[in-house]
């Protein structure tokens, strides 16, 4: 068993770390608001650090949970960021989902001081992380590396894979959320379109749903679309934060996302109308209405 320290304790994060100690490890955790990190301990053993740099010390490896690039930077670099704790031979490992950008960077930085780096965003959601099924997206240079990562990671994976060099992990992150966006608008519209005809959405979603048009979209949000239940899962807007990494990427590799930049400007309307905090299902709110 290692010596691990979790930096970043949300919804995600916590369960994370959680199955990390159930596992075995000896786990040190991080967390700017203190009185989560507090929490955690008392509710899971181990300690909590006062900064990154803290946690991380004499740690195998270090995983990051937080929510966006500059939050990345901030518990990652500088005089009290987890690199500066490091040492030489251990592993940073980010399950943010930010840029491929920021990635690279991180690794540049890791590999100055003798520290491997993996991005490994993951998708599955707070279920996911609570059950310990998540599905990690892996970029990594070191093909060592990663194996050794993979041993620990899966404490709350169900699949761990690396998908190529640093920056893959967040590229492919993108790509699921692109795939995600199109599937809720679309089920948001099925789901409004039924109860405009007239018909039991719950019946039609078991028929249809054992058909060509299943997903877990559809397995786990067509009843609660229907129902108008939107405070739980993955927020609106996260998922503006993710659209917006995938259509400034695809600015730079010319790839083409008209359906992700309309669905973008959907979920817009719903945060203007106060539903930043909901459930990326709430799109069918928006056809719904008169």
């Amino acid at each position: 068993m290692a010596l691990v320290a979790f930096i970043g304790l949300g919804v995600m994060g916590s369960p994370m770390a959680r199955h990390l100690s159930t596992a075995g490890h000896d786990v040190v955790v991080y967390n700017r608001t203190t009185a989560t990190a507090d929490a955690w301990v008392e509710a899971n053993g181990h300690r909590a650090a006062p900064s990154p740099a803290a946690a991380a010390a004499g740690a195998e490896f270090v995983m990051m949970c937080v929510g966006n690039d500059d939050d990345v930077r901030s518990v990652s670099i500088g005089d009290h960021g987890a690199l500066s704790g490091m040492s030489a031979g251990s592993v940073l490992i980010d399950h943010t989902t930010a840029s491929a950008d920021v990635a690279r960077e991180l690794a540049t930085l890791c590999g100055e001081r003798g520290v491997g780096f993996v991005d490994a965003p993951v998708s599955g959601g707070q279920a996911g992380a609570e059950q310990g099924t998540l599905t990690v997206m892996c970029g990594c240079d070191q093909p060592d590396v990663f194996e050794r990562v993979r041993e620990v990671v899966d404490a709350y994976a169900a699949t761990c894979e690396c998908l190529g060099p640093t920056g893959s992990g967040q590229l492919t992150k993108m790509v699921n959320q692109l795939c995600i966006a199109g599937l809720v608008q679309g089920l948001a519209e099925g789901v409004a379109f039924a109860q405009r005809a007239g018909l039991d959405v719950d019946r039609v979603v078991e028929v249809i749903g054992k058909g060509a048009a299943q997903s877990w979209q559809m397995d786990n949000r067509a009843a609660t679309m229907a129902r108008g239940e939107f405070d739980f899962g993955f927020a609106v807007e996260w998922m503006r934060k993710d659209l917006a990494i995938c259509l400034a990427e695809a600015h730079r590799n010319g790839a083409r996302l008209p359906v992700a930049a309309l669905v973008d400007q959907f979920y817009a309307h719903v945060e203007q109308r106060g539903g930043a905090r909901r459930d990326t299902s709430s799109l069918v709110q928006l056809l719904q209405e008169p």
